[in-house]
């Protein structure tokens, strides 16, 4: 097989011999740049390891506790669940018909059903934090890492959905406890 004729002044092909496009006049490329690694902090990263295990769970209609233990399994293919993602999971799983009746009555024209699979997610994981977690982090603050995870992993409305759902569920509790 022989490779087709390059035009003038071409680059190379580079990797497995594919062809360049081939333009003609000037092209303007938008520069990317990688998102920062540290965009997040531990405990973001953290969440976000639970919140696949929630996702991945919804998305097989299995109980969260299997795909839990399925998920502390090491294997080549992954690095192990960090302690905290799994002290979260194993926090939301005895709630988790409370907290989406929570959701399901408070998230106004939105059941649950209709959500994006990632807000349902990170709905049913800020929940059970705010919720029922340790009162030594202030709620406000898991409130903004929710949203910021959110702005991070989903549309561009979803950070406003999340925020104002997680406190009204926190402003409901503050009404009834």
């Amino acid at each position: 097989m022989t490779d087709a004729p390059r035009p003038e002044g071409a680059p190379a092909p580079k990797g497995p011999g594919l062809p360049l496009p081939v333009t003609e006049g000037e092209v303007e490329f938008e520069r990317t740049i990688p998102a920062p690694a540290d965009r997040l902090g531990a405990r973001s990263r953290d969440r976000i390891r639970a919140l696949d295990v929630l996702f991945e769970a919804d998305a097989q209609r299995r109980d969260v506790l299997d795909v839990l233990r399925d998920r502390l399994r090491i294997t080549a293919a992954q690095t192990p669940l960090p302690v905290r993602s799994r002290d979260l999971v194993e926090l939301y799983a005895p709630y988790a018909t409370d907290i989406d009746e929570d959701l399901e009555t408070h998230s106004r024209d939105w059941p649950l059903h209709r959500m994006p699979a990632v807000d349902r997610a990170i709905l049913r994981l800020g929940s059970a934090e705010v919720l029922y977690g340790e009162e030594s982090t202030g709620r406000g603050a898991i409130i903004g890492e929710y949203t910021k995870i959110a702005e991070v992993l989903s549309t561009d409305d979803s950070p406003r959905f999340v925020n104002g759902l997680l406190q009204r569920l926190l402003d409901i509790r503050g009404l009834t406890s």
